[in-house]
């Protein structure tokens, strides 16, 4: 399948149902004109990047350090032998930091996988508010 499509129904997805904490959406290219990852501005001025490939890599990535906050959280599948031990191994969860590794249960499907990432983002969001 054609990747533009993936990126398009993914950006789609952000910019009409999780409106409410995606403030930008932009598919970023390389010089070819091949998509190299949506780009999404969240709310609090952090940034999440999401990259899907042809081959079946992805990576979901939401990175708060921008804001001066120290922690990104990113599950993908790139098969790092330092992440053997984990249960659902090539998938893995980067949870906080890049060393705070656990099991990912990110679905297969780029849409729905796109869903659950904003919607862990989304809670995070809301429940750093309740500490404010």
């Amino acid at each position: 399948m054609p990747i533009w499509p993936i990126y398009r129904a993914l950006k789609q997805i952000a910019q009409h149902e999780f409106d409410d904490i995606v403030v930008n959406e932009t598919i970023l290219t390389l010089s070819t004109g091949v998509p190299a990852k949506l780009r999404l501005d969240v709310i609090d001025g952090s940034i999440m990047d999401v990259f899907i490939s042809q081959s079946g890599r992805y990576s979901y990535h939401w990175d708060r350090r921008v804001i001066g906050i120290d922690e990104i959280y990113r599950h993908d599948n790139a098969p790092h032998l330092r992440w053997k031990r984990v249960a659902t191994f090539p998938k893995h969860f980067h949870d906080g930091d890049e060393e705070n590794v656990t099991e990912s249960h990110i679905d297969d499907n780029p849409e729905q996988a796109i869903r659950q990432f904003l919607v862990f983002v989304r809670q995070k969001l809301l429940s750093t508010e309740d500490k404010t």
